[in-house]
């Protein structure tokens, strides 16, 4: 028994006639735009994880300042 994938459950719901020639392995007509959709993507995969580390980043920072004013307090105290 073959998968389906989520995305060609998608392509079948947006479009019968496009799944079926994607499925019969017939060579689409807009090129151009699916090479602009997949670079799209590429760049907010790409920010995503920036984005992503920048935010572990951010809270190693946040738990430096964290000890670092524990140890100030302690200090102060003894």
């Amino acid at each position: 028994m073959r998968t389906i994938r989520a995305s060609e459950i998608g392509a079948y719901l947006y479009c019968q006639r496009a799944w079926w020639y994607q499925k019969h392995g017939e060579p689409s007509e807009n090129l151009d735009e699916l090479a602009y959709g997949n670079e799209l993507h590429y760049q907010h995969g790409r920010a995503v994880m920036a984005n992503s580390c920048l935010r572990v980043i951010a809270y190693l920072l946040l738990l430096a300042a964290l000890i670092l004013v524990a140890i100030y307090a302690t200090a102060q105290v003894l």
